[in-house]
């Protein structure tokens, strides 16, 4: 026979803190890749370590491919303008032919 239990409230704000920072998330995915697995891992901890573990690196190697495409857009953007300033400047010296122009 069961017994009610009242919820203790540290345990619940726990509950909530796991919830707000996305501990329940990441671990409710783990166990559904888990699950659907056709072939079982051996080691069913170290399978949810190696997941686990992958998702933090996932947002450190995520930042630090933003911050790359950040510093390669404004690499390009100042190669583009340079780029044109070069042309602009070509042109006084030599005009354009209709064939290259058409290359571009």
């Amino acid at each position: 026979m069961a017994h009610y239990r009242a919820q203790d409230p540290k345990r619940e704000q726990f509950r909530r803190y796991l919830e707000k920072a996305g501990v329940v998330d990441s671990l409710t995915s783990v166990l559904v890749a888990l699950y659907e697995q056709q072939e079982k891992p051996t080691n069913a901890l170290e399978f949810v370590k190696q997941h686990l573990g992958a998702a933090g690196q996932a947002s450190t190697d995520t930042e630090a491919l933003q911050q790359e495409v950040m510093d390669l857009r404004q690499r390009c953007s100042r190669l583009a303008e340079e780029n044109k300033d070069l042309r602009t400047r070509l042109q006084q010296y030599e005009p354009v032919s209709e064939d290259a122009a058409t290359v571009d």
